[in-house]
């Protein structure tokens, strides 16, 4: 299983110092999150700035509020971001459950699920070259897509239009979420399997109390949910290592160290941790 390190947004100026340290091991990938209304970087453009500060790990929207944007500008800076960082991009997309961040780009909340497929089905043919907008990504057919999801219908999309599946819910819940992205990949006819991402929300040492903040803050709207998942925050390098073990058993391919502490020293912390 390989392991991702998920950057904080606290303090967007100290990202390239994580994005390097990242770079030189152990972690595979670099997530960041997405959101309109809160004071975070714009994910597009802080992972292009990242994309020229490193030169292996991946780098991946974790996930991106897709029904926010237009679906062909967004093609064009996906495929843009892909073949510049030779590759190396992740569309990680996920529809968004904040009306705030609806009300301010004036998309409407209710039918976003269905624009998220129709935007699906116009970004491939855009990455196909149908549509004349360029340039090519560097994959075929489009870089990687991952979605983000809990309903049935939501995990349906991963099997219709995407890679693989982005699981932000406990290790508990996500055996069976595992299970029903594969029964739909296989109702879908297609090959392989998808790929299937965890996230966990980390912090180690002094950063403890400052990514329990940071988590009740960003979660605040969501009233308990935010108290629950601050207490679900892995702490030590045990809770660590065996959720870690946890989400191998179940065929996680790839578990994304969520960080929400600003001290970049946490990412040679928790690289001491996976080894």
């Amino acid at each position: 299983m390989h392991y991702g390190l998920g950057l904080p947004i606290g303090r967007p100026e100290s990202l390239i110092d994580w994005a390097r340290r990242a770079d030189e091991g152990p972690f595979r990938t670099l997530g960041l999150l997405d959101r309109v209304v809160y004071d975070n970087p714009e994910p597009l453009v802080t992972l292009a700035l990242l994309a020229g500060a490193t030169t292996r790990v991946r780098l991946q929207t974790e996930v991106l509020l897709a029904p926010l944007r237009e679906p062909a500008l967004l093609a064009k800076q996906a495929a843009t971001l892909d073949r510049l960082s030779g590759g190396r991009f992740t569309l990680g997309l996920g529809v968004g459950g904040r009306d705030d961040d609806h009300e301010a780009t004036g998309t409407d909340p209710r039918r976003r699920g269905r624009v998220l497929d129709q935007q699906m089905d116009r970004m491939r043919r855009i990455w196909s070259g149908a549509e004349g907008i360029g340039p090519a990504p560097a994959r075929d057919g489009g870089p990687e897509v991952l979605f983000g999801a809990f309903a049935d219908a939501a995990l349906r999309r991963v099997a219709r239009w995407g890679d693989g599946f982005l699981c932000a819910a406990p290790v508990q819940w996500a055996g069976s979420l595992f299970a029903k992205v594969g029964q739909f990949w296989a109702d879908e006819g297609r090959d392989g399997r998808p790929r299937l991402v965890a996230q966990v929300n980390v912090a180690l040492g002094s950063g403890v109390d400052e990514a329990r903040e940071a988590i009740l803050t960003y979660y605040g709207f969501t009233g308990d949910y935010a108290r629950q998942t601050a207490e679900r925050m892995l702490t030590t390098p045990e809770q660590i290592r065996e959720t870690a073990k946890q989400f191998a058993d179940l065929g996680a391919d790839e578990l994304v160290l969520y960080c929400w502490g600003s001290d970049p020293d946490q990412a040679g912390r928790l690289a001491d941790v996976i080894g």
